[in-house]
């Protein structure tokens, strides 16, 4: 079975990457983040927060996340309704840090990550992927950038958006907190698998990125 493993920071490129490989490969993207956003956003919704973990450990199995493909792209249900279009917020995505460092809502994800691996191809991203979820794979990945490139690019984005008075310099202070976050927890904490490939893309394209993937690969 070809499973690929992609790891790295908030912001690096590593799902637009994944869901191009993905593509040019004829196998589904498996955007684990997306997953645990989920979590994050029920544990708001619920009114606990995301860092209680006596809380969420009772209660996390009311949050029934479900990953569905809909014409070839993944779609994320959170109790039976797709959340796609919540799951990108800064508020989200700190949430999603937060759950993603406790034991119980790590497990549960992992269990059903590994569950869909084993029964087809994909390629998988996250932050402990090749270091967790798939250590077997040959195909191990990291993409990273530098943390001023990844607060150029959630900026320009944010601006796309129609979000005004984007302060660049405090998206940067949230990614170099957010990289903080997920690199100090005690839980499946986020580095190299010691045979990762590392691709750095902060003078690379998405073109060149995925093309650095496909070149690398042990089919």
């Amino acid at each position: 079975m070809l499973n690929i493993a992609i790891d790295g920071p908030a912001g690096a490129g590593k799902s637009t990457v994944a869901g191009r490989v993905a593509e040019h490969l004829g196998i589904i993207h498996l955007d684990t983040g997306a997953m645990y956003r989920a979590v994050g956003l029920w544990a708001l919704r619920a009114g606990i927060a995301p860092s209680d973990e006596r809380s969420i450990a009772l209660r996390v199995a009311e949050a029934e996340v479900d990953v569905r493909y809909v014409r070839g792209a993944q779609r994320v249900y959170l109790n039976g309704r797709c959340v796609d279009r919540y799951l990108r917020t800064d508020r989200v995505s700190a949430a999603a840090s937060a759950v993603s460092a406790l034991p119980c809502v790590r497990e549960r994800m992992t269990e059903m990550q590994r569950a869909i691996a084993s029964r087809r191809a994909l390629v998988m991203d996250g932050r402990d992927i090749g270091t967790v979820v798939l250590p077997d794979t040959p195909n191990k990945f990291y993409i990273t950038a530098t943390a001023e490139e990844r607060a150029r690019r959630r900026t320009l984005q944010l601006l796309e958006k129609g979000e005004k008075d984007v302060d660049e310099a405090e998206v940067l202070r949230a990614i170099n907190e957010r990289d903080h976050a997920d690199m100090t927890r005690p839980v499946a904490p986020l580095r190299i698998a010691p045979d990762a490939t590392v691709i750095d893309t902060t003078h690379l394209t998405i073109d060149e990125a995925v093309a650095a993937v496909l070149e690398r690969l042990v089919l």
